[in-house]
């Protein structure tokens, strides 16, 4: 039934305000501005939308449209968007400037969607300075330090689980896998849950955490329909979530808080700091709604369950695809060990040189946000596009986009940009962070909150899987990788696969490996299908 109200609500968009969209198709024309023309009623959007063309791939045909100009038209369906190219621009927009450009572009209602519409991405104004103050101390240095540990166990398990797995199952599907361990790594660090999913497969966390971050296909028709035509999403009531994912989100949320509150549990995570805020609050003669508290656990999911797993996949692809990358990787590792006996410290594992390099150019070569997106919200002076040109002021309410995996693939800014090559981080790792183009978790105070959390977990995971096993090219391994026209994140056209090969010369310190995932305090609940899974475990 969804399904077809989906498809009712899409032919009511093009039946109904064909002429509303096509009447703006001349804007930038009339404004002097470069642009591509655009389809009529899907603007730009319709190679993407059609599968006929990649984001990426669109992203760097609109960048490459003008090389001289600091900003070109774009068209996102119907709504104009100045597309900036100049990265000091960028800077001043995003940093400088970020009063007059503080939100993202909101397209989902919270009322009807308050997963989304409550969460930090999606907030605006004071709400979203106060939110973002409120979560700040989940990421602080000390509270990393203290996620390490849980982090290093679930990282243990994981590869402890593959390689050990029979000769006929190494052939491994990494989105697969590497939302399992994401799954394991959020579920501990944020909700104080403890799980294996690689064991427990079908476990309900990871199954509707899957399903809730899917957006191929019909999801992804509904992404851009409630994004460029909220009004009569509304009126079809066409969600992003379904009312079981939230529900399910809630009831975890709820019932951790209960355990907590009634048996005076204090962890360093996310919920403590939410649960925190909702006391002082109290205090005050004031509430922070459980809903909001469930939004903020549930974009921190959302971010990291698929986004980190994804850039794991095209990180542990080129280290598979590159065998003399992976032997420096697994000496560095050895050593490490060797260094710790077994037992590698957080401030070991972020001090890794080669291993840090290698995500970088990962994250380079691969961005997880493809492009950054800002409004204005009062009317701003642009410097000129052209040279000769007047300057331009645009209006409250304008939207603009930074184009991230254009700039990272710009050989103005990286030499030979489509070579996977960590030595460019090796030699002039400060540089390319503090250049303005390297925008892998954004910029300015809207700049990813769990960045460093992200890239921990990253880590923590290449680390124990390295130590352990092999990664080589399978019959189903696709190189070059060729990315997919399906939905609108970033992947591979035919998946991740890898052979795991448990290693041969696994270091000593590790050979007699017992998981000791459990034996940190927690305590065993059989809680119900509406709540957690049943034999998962809550930490104490």
């Amino acid at each position: 039934m969804e399904t077809w109200a989906i498809i009712l609500a899409f032919v009511a968009v093009v039946l109904s305000i064909y002429y509303y969209v096509f009447k703006d198709m001349s804007y930038f024309k009339k404004i002097g501005i470069p642009y591509l023309e655009p389809w009529p009623i899907f603007g730009n959007m319709g190679p993407t939308i059609f599968r006929q063309k990649s984001m990426v791939d669109m992203t760097v045909e609109i960048y490459n449209l003008h090389p001289e100009a600091k900003y070109v038209g774009f068209f996102d369906m119907g709504n104009p968007v100045f597309f900036i190219r100049d990265p000091e621009l960028i800077k001043m927009i995003a940093v400088k400037s970020f009063d007059n450009f503080p939100d993202h572009r909101g397209f989902v209602d919270e009322v009807q969607d308050p997963l989304f519409g409550k969460n930090l991405f999606s907030l605006k104004g004071n709400r979203w300075r106060e939110t973002r103050t409120m979560l700040s101390p989940a990421f602080t240095l000390s509270k990393l330090k203290s996620m390490f540990k849980l982090m290093n166990e679930c990282g243990a398990d994981f590869t402890d689980y593959l390689s050990k797995m029979s000769k006929d199952k190494k052939t491994i599907d990494m989105r697969d896998a590497f939302t399992r361990y994401t799954n394991d790594v959020i579920a501990t660090c944020a909700f104080g849950i403890n799980m294996n999913s690689m064991k427990d497969r079908e476990n309900e966390f990871y199954v509707l955490g899957r399903d809730a971050t899917n957006f191929d296909g019909i999801k992804s028709l509904k992404f851009f329909l409630i994004r460029s035509f909220p009004t009569i999403s509304k009126f079809f009531n066409v969600k992003l979530i379904s009312g079981k994912i939230g529900d399910f989100f809630r009831n975890v949320v709820e019932e951790v808080i209960d355990i907590r509150d009634r048996k005076k549990i204090v962890r360093s995570d996310m919920i403590q700091l939410m649960m925190e805020a909702r006391n002082k609050r109290a205090e005050m003669g004031q509430e922070l709604p459980m809903m909001d508290i469930v939004a903020q656990a549930f974009i921190f999911f959302l971010a990291g369950f698929d986004t980190v797993s994804t850039a794991m996949c095209f990180t542990c692809h080129e280290i598979g695809v590159n065998s003399e990358m992976q032997k420096r990787l697994q000496q560095e590792i050895d050593e490490v060990i060797e260094k710790t006996n077994g037992n590698p410290t957080y401030e070991v594992i972020n001090n890794m040189e080669y291993l840090d390099a290698v995500i970088s150019e990962s994250l380079r070569r691969y961005p997880i946000a493809l492009f950054l997106d800002r409004v204005c919200i009062e009317d701003f002076e642009l410097p000129a596009s052209l040279p000769g040109k007047k300057p331009l002021l645009i209006k409250k309410g304008t939207n603009v986009w930074f184009p991230v995996s254009a700039l990272h693939l710009d050989p103005k800014y990286f030499e030979d940009p489509y070579k996977f090559d960590p030595e460019r981080f090796i030699k002039n790792g400060k540089e390319i962070n503090n250049s303005g183009v390297y925008l892998p978790f954004g910029l300015g105070p809207r700049m990813c909150i769990g960045n460093r959390f992200a890239l921990l977990e990253i880590k923590v995971l290449i680390f124990n899987l390295l130590a352990r096993c092999n990664l080589k090219p399978s019959n189903k391994t696709q190189n070059p990788i060729r990315f997919s026209k399906r939905g609108i994140n970033l992947s591979a056209e035919k998946g991740f696969w890898m052979d795991f090969e448990e290693r041969s010369d696994v270091h000593p310190a590790l050979k007699n490996f017992v998981s000791n995932s459990s034996s940190d305090g927690t305590v065993k609940n059989n809680v119900t299908t509406n709540g957690v899974t049943n034999g998962h475990a809550i930490k104490t």
